[in-house]
């Protein structure tokens, strides 16, 4: 069975209307996590931390989906 991971991560934005990071280096990676139901509520946490400043965002990226499995392994991915 293949995992489907989830990145959760954020920082504020030069515009809360935009998704540009104000300073890339400052953005918060909260984790890596093994199903949806655990980002969702990492980025819930974080964004009910954060609430008052209405330039800070989180987001959840679907790192599984970066993946085509059907495309062969590069060497470094086969490494045990």
């Amino acid at each position: 069975m293949s995992q489907r991971l989830h990145l959760v991560f954020g920082g504020e934005l030069v515009d809360p209307t935009k998704n540009a990071f104000k300073n890339v280096d400052d953005i918060h990676i909260v984790g890596m996590f093994p199903n949806y139901e655990a980002a969702f509520n990492a980025w819930k946490a974080e964004a009910q931390r954060t609430v008052d400043n209405a330039h800070m965002r989180y987001f959840i990226a679907h790192i599984h989906r970066l993946r085509d499995e059907e495309q062969p392994a590069s060497p470094t991915e086969e490494l045990d």
